[in-house]
């Protein structure tokens, strides 16, 4: 067998290697569905533990408080838990978990919202980003601001700016998850911009 035939027969092993394990995972995943449904709680701890770094890193997005953080986290999966008979297979399970985890974070926002708890970027904290502009920012300080200006917008803006610009969906996919018209999100989108950048240009002057 020439070099080239050869390479082309491993990749073809690597990639029925790849489906036959992701059809395994995906039957696996079927049967503790099931069981979860009939009330094994050890079926449902192993859906748990496949998915809840993904949905951690997501619930990071709409609180830096860890012990908050940990509370949204527990609130998505009691709702997966209670919603999981209405789950149809259509999608990846995780695709759906991410449609309840933000209903859950723009739960949390909005009631933050209607106690007027919002969290102001301080001048030090923001001066302090700004301080040397040749420095490179650290991914955790950058997110670490950008969550701090988003909380000085509405709820219903620092979810369309969320999802758009933070987690790169695009407009079909944001409808679909928030269950607006693609038309409203592109309103939505343009006026959360307007309304961010306006919010750096005070910060800025002052």
């Amino acid at each position: 067998m020439r070099a080239s035939e050869a390479s082309l027969h491993r990749a073809d092993q690597q990639g029925a290697s790849t489906d036959d394990a992701a059809r395994l995972a995906a039957d696996e995943e079927t049967d503790w569905i099931a069981r979860a449904l009939t009330g094994e709680s050890a079926a449902f701890a192993m859906l748990v533990d496949r998915y809840q770094q993904e949905i951690a890193a997501q619930m990071w997005r709409f609180s830096r408080d860890r012990n908050v953080h940990e509370e949204l986290v527990q609130d998505v999966f009691v709702e997966v838990y209670r919603s999981l008979g209405n789950f149809r297979f259509e999608s990846p399970l995780l695709h759906w978990m991410r449609k309840i985890a933000v209903r859950v974070g723009y739960r949390y926002w909005k009631a933050k919202e209607r106690k007027k708890e919002k969290v102001f970027l301080s001048q030090f904290e923001y001066d302090s980003t700004q301080a040397d502009s040749e420095q490179p920012r650290s991914a955790e300080e950058a997110g670490n601001l950008l969550h701090a200006m988003l909380e000085q917008l509405p709820a219903r803006d620092r979810m369309i700016l969320t999802l758009i610009y933070w987690e790169e969906h695009t407009v079909e996919e944001a409808a679909e998850v928030t269950g607006w018209s693609r038309s409203l999100v592109k309103v939505q989108a343009f006026r959360a911009r307007k309304k961010l950048k306006e919010l750096l240009e005070q910060q800025e002057a002052n």
